[in-house]
């Protein structure tokens, strides 16, 4: 996510290093750097002028610490720079009326459906009864993906396949919600193309008819800043409530993260990644700064693990570890839960330092595939007890996975390796420390 903006942000901070103090000539310097890099990440020329304008003026009115760095400094300020630009802090969506009704709209192709399905999730989740509603009458296989999301999540679709008129379709969809207590309707539309002007006055009706509580845009990031002028000309015409971006893992420069608030006044509340249904996140200003800057996003890692890994898991869990029980069943269980949390490389890349050292790195979600295949051809007795495993049996393993003796054994080494690590801190006292720094429920 943004990889070609940080490296270039980097390098013009880099002109700040072994600088003792910050003057106007170093400082021009990597502010000039700076703001090639945010045009270069495609943020509208204006709106990149007036951010390092702010930050030159910022930072040429400190006095540096003696024990902080120029670079440091600069870094600092342009943190709190983008953070203001893309909004200060995060703001969750609008839920008012029974049901709360969410509008979903967008051009064609920005992945408004798939969205739909991934907000269905992140409700129902929060212990909400959400009903979809399949109000895109034009794309023939538009009722069919929302059903097949729908499913996917274990959230109702309505849909009225035979009938062409998207507000009558939204309003039956109202109405049977109220009568089966569904307390979220979610109206996924028609994507457009905003010189449309007969789909743009659908849309427009729908919100006219529907009274919303929130209304969605819904824009592909990977279009740059074609997104926030698009988004500028949806806003003009329906004054929605908040911007989703999607395909923040696709080859993104930024440009549209950075700009749209600013442009259109208009918050960025969800981002979405991938494809999974649980690939959706709040978006949060200061966090996404973080990142962008390469200092990792800790605290959305930490969420993440706390929305994946189950509490008394984790305790059981904790209990074999001090006991040095802990064995390949409880190793697999691991993989599975860290799996859940999403996109491998953009999980890492919330790790302070990581996202730079993976530049250019393919990180592949299938890497833990041959350690699973490995510890599923084992039977029960050698999963728990790794010691039996001898010659014969390492052969059957690995024919059983698909893998070489050389990979069973490297497994074998590695895992026999971290049980001694976990044997040492838990003799020296500090096994509890350490474990309840990794499990967020450690007690």
């Amino acid at each position: 996510m943004f990889d070609s903006l940080s490296l270039k942000l980097e390098k013009a901070f880099q002109t700040l290093k072994g600088q003792g103090r910050i003057t106007e000539i170093n400082v021009a310097s990597t502010i000039k750097e700076i703001r090639k890099a945010l045009i270069d990440a495609d943020v509208n020329y204006k709106v990149a002028k007036e951010v390092t304008d702010e930050i030159k003026q910022k930072a040429l009115g400190q006095n540096v610490l003696t024990a902080i760095s120029p670079g440091q400094l600069l870094i600092k300020i342009t943190n709190d720079e983008l953070t203001a630009l893309m909004g200060s802090k995060g703001e969750e969506i609008t839920l008012a009326g029974n049901p709360a009704v969410i509008l979903i709209a967008g051009l064609q192709g920005s992945g408004k459906t798939t969205f739909s399905g991934k907000l269905a999730n992140y409700l129902k989740k929060q212990g909400r009864q959400v009903l979809l509603a399949a109000c895109d009458i034009y794309r023939p296989a538009a009722i069919d993906q929302l059903k097949v999301l729908g499913e996917q999540v274990g959230v109702e679709v309505y849909a009225e396949p035979d009938n062409k008129d998207a507000v009558k379709i939204a309003k039956a969809a109202i109405e049977h919600a109220k009568k089966n207590n569904h307390r979220v309707v979610i109206v996924d539309t028609a994507g457009r193309l905003a010189v449309d002007e007969e789909m743009m006055n659908e849309i427009a009706r729908l919100k006219e008819v529907l009274q919303p509580s929130e209304t969605l845009f819904v824009v592909d990031s990977m279009t740059g800043q074609d997104a926030v002028n698009t988004a500028k000309v949806f806003n003009d015409r329906l004054n929605f409530d908040g911007v989703v971006l999607t395909k923040l893992d696709g080859d993104a420069r930024g440009g549209a993260a950075l700009s749209i608030r600013k442009v259109v006044e208009k918050p960025i509340k969800f981002i979405s990644t991938g494809e999974k249904m649980d690939a959706l996140d709040r978006f949060y200003p200061d966090r996404m700064a973080s990142r962008i800057l390469g200092m990792g996003d800790v605290v959305s890692l930490v969420e993440k693990a706390q929305q994946t890994f189950d509490e008394e898991e984790a305790r059981r869990l904790n209990k074999k570890l001090r006991k040095n029980q802990f064995d390949f069943n409880d190793f697999l269980s691991q993989l599975e839960q860290i799996k859940k949390m999403g996109n491998m490389k953009d999980l890492l890349g919330m790790i302070p330092g990581i996202g730079k050292a993976l530049k250019g790195v393919d990180v592949d979600d299938n890497s833990f595939k041959p350690v699973e295949a490995i510890i599923r051809s084992m039977t029960i007795e050698e999963r728990a007890n790794p010691d039996i495993i001898n010659g014969s049996r390492k052969n059957r393993i690995a024919k059983g996975s698909g893998t070489s003796v050389q990979q069973v054994n490297q497994l074998l080494k590695q895992f026999a390796d971290m049980r001694k690590m976990m044997k040492t801190m838990n003799k020296m006292g500090g096994g509890a420390k350490a474990l309840s720094a990794l499990n967020p429920f450690g007690r």
